[in-house]
């Protein structure tokens, strides 16, 4: 293969807005990783990205609904969940207290995963997390 092909598969799933559909989602996600050392940090990160999507933005609401992607390739797994906005401020990491019982699903999503970003857009944020196979490629702290 020459070195500047990619050969990345992408797959997509739809879900409506409901506490039971992250179960789904992390189950969609196992499926898909099975065997890859990175399925269970992908599934968490999955299982954070679509809580968040349903408790803080219009995707929890009545017709609401999330959006999932997994991208793989032999370099990096790639988990993105897209909400349906209806927030003031996109997702960011808050540092919270070890006893906070809410607030720190994205800083635990930033600590596992070796990439985060956060993309705005008018119809909705995505947030995609990215876990690289050799991790020398990321710097992630140790």
């Amino acid at each position: 293969m020459h070195e500047y092909t990619s050969t990345a598969r992408v797959w997509g799933l739809s879900c409506p807005g409901f506490p039971e559909e992250v179960s789904r989602a992390r189950r969609w996600t196992r499926d898909i990783l099975r065997g890859s050392p990175l399925a269970e940090d992908a599934e968490l990160i999955v299982s954070e990205l679509s809580a968040n999507a349903i408790l803080h933005t219009a995707s929890g609401r009545e017709y609401g609904s999330f959006h999932l992607a997994v991208a793989v390739s032999a370099q990096v797994v790639a988990v993105s969940v897209t909400d349906d906005g209806g927030t003031a401020m996109a997702p960011k990491v808050e540092h919270q207290d070890q006893e906070a019982e809410h607030g720190r699903g994205l800083g635990m999503v930033s600590a596992i995963a070796h990439r985060v970003v956060v993309h705005e857009s008018d119809q909705g944020h995505t947030v995609t997390a990215e876990l690289y196979a050799d991790a020398r490629l990321g710097g992630h702290p140790c």
